[in-house]
């Protein structure tokens, strides 16, 4: 089974991932771009995924640094990311799409990851 630093780092791990990502997708196309979705992207939702690029390793560096903080703060970043992206998965009938598919799986693993830490007292005793 793996302890609560390997769930940690690995939560941290896909967070930058997401990170290099989103600043690709930055210098490729700026850092308001539409991801795709052009006119149907709201200025919000744009500013939201552009702030990814910053947000996402600032979790990540809190996941390492204060578990306390960084736990809670991954759960709900995916949370709503999830949330946010399937208004568009919806519009655009795109439920299998694997952007879709890689974040709802990394919400359920850090869920699930979230409860073991959380059992094996890691995030209580920091």
């Amino acid at each position: 089974m793996l302890n609560a630093t390997l769930m940690r780092c690995f939560l941290a791990l896909c967070l930058i991932m997401a990170t290099i990502n989103h600043v690709i997708a930055g210098v490729k196309f700026g850092f308001l771009w539409d991801y795709g979705y052009g006119e149907q992207a709201l200025l919000a939702s744009r500013l939201f995924w552009g702030s990814l690029t910053l947000l996402d390793p600032l979790v990540a560096y809190f996941l390492i640094v204060n578990p306390k903080v960084g736990l809670p703060a991954t759960l709900a970043l995916i949370t709503v990311d999830v949330i946010h992206n399937g208004y568009y998965v919806y519009l655009n009938n795109q439920w299998l799409a694997p952007f879709f598919l890689f974040q709802c799986a990394f919400l359920v693993i850090a869920w699930t990851f979230s409860f073991r830490i959380k059992r094996s007292g890691f995030v209580q005793a920091k």
